[in-house]
């Protein structure tokens, strides 16, 4: 949904009538953004380089309990899932930060249905992605015997792509249907619209938010509310404390990628539902009065690019403490490399 939802924020480029809003979009989003892009592009990169060396030395950050590092590891291949979403979504961001900056859609109509095919999908693989972390969780923390079965790294693996087939079946109108046109409000500039319908647009907004926000969401609440129970029973029987404390910390650790991802894309899907439940906003899906809420629900949904991230080394000892080897082997090899130079 990262300005491309069927009349969401992909219509809010800067096609508001609102000029001195326009002109503070040209000036404040593009120095956003590219915070944005250096610290996610930075981040991710970074988590995808500690969780493939994990996998290329098969080591488990679950120390005492080897019993479940087969199951962690499918939960490092999630999480190299977000982070691979993630980037994709930014890539495409540049094309956004430019359009608002021209207060136009410059790149043509194959562009405008890529990019909003693209963000659309990654979107949406990333929350069925957390769907699918939140069950692996239950499932390891709840039903260990089954998931150790079930969770092998191979078919988490194949899950996650698998995941990508309903993310790019939802976003495939974004590709058939989207266009590049003139809007009422700027007859001088071009935008890269959605559907020619209000009607459609009230429909595939209205499905869209159902079966790639509100149904995953469901699906999560339940998964870690069973969890939380479990674990809160456990520790009135006195199960395994130690197993329990690390389930626990795992669990919140993943409850907060959640928490994160709806706070940041909840602004989104509300005013893209407020646009297509408004007659008056036309093809463009704009209204000077959406003007400020639109520029802020834009900024919470690219902020979800960077949170990740920051999670990790604030919630995750282990992350932190693969952070700083990969920092300390780093400036060995610097170093190294300066001792041979000056040799």
């Amino acid at each position: 949904m990262l300005l491309q939802n069927s009349t969401g924020p992909e219509d809010l480029l800067g096609n508001s009538s609102d000029l001195g809003l326009g002109s503070v979009e040209q000036v404040l989003v593009p120095i956003l953004d590219i915070l944005i892009l250096l610290l996610g592009v930075g981040g991710h990169t970074m988590v995808m380089v500690i969780l493939c060396g994990r996998q290329r030395r098969g080591v488990t950050h679950i120390g005492q309990f080897p019993q479940t590092s087969m199951m962690r590891k499918g939960t490092d291949i999630l999480l190299l899932a977000l982070s691979a979403a993630d980037l994709l979504l930014l890539s495409i961001l540049p094309f956004h930060t430019v359009a608002i900056a021209m207060q136009q859609w410059p790149f043509g109509d194959f562009i405008c249905r890529l990019v909003s095919f693209l963000g659309s999908a990654c979107s949406t693989a990333s929350v069925f992605t957390l769907a699918t972390l939140a069950v692996s969780r239950y499932l390891t923390v709840v039903q260990p015997a089954r998931a150790y079965s079930i969770l092998s790294p191979r078919r988490v693996s194949i899950a996650a792509v698998i995941l990508w087939i309903p993310a790019c079946s939802l976003a495939a109108p974004q590709l058939i249907f989207r266009y590049v046109g003139t809007p009422r409000q700027a007859p001088d500039g071009l935008a890269c619209f959605a559907f020619l319908s209000h009607q459609d647009q009230l429909i595939y907004g209205v499905f869209h938010f159902l079966m790639a926000f509100l149904l995953p969401l469901f699906t999560i609440a339940v998964a870690y509310g069973s969890i939380y129970m479990f674990l809160w029973r456990g520790q009135h029987a006195g199960r395994a404390p130690q197993v329990e404390r690390y389930q626990s910390k795992v669990t919140q650790t993943s409850a907060m990628l959640v928490l994160a991802f709806t706070l940041c894309w909840l602004p989104s899907y509300g005013l893209t539902l407020a646009l297509v439940a408004d007659k008056t906003s036309g093809a463009t899906g704009t209204s000077p009065r959406y003007g400020p809420i639109s520029v802020f629900a834009r900024f919470m949904a690219t902020s979800s690019t960077v949170v990740n991230p920051i999670l990790y080394v604030l919630m995750s000892q282990k992350f932190r403490q693969d952070l700083l080897s990969l920092f300390k082997s780093r400036g060995q090899r610097a170093n190294g490399a300066l001792a041979m130079a000056a040799t």
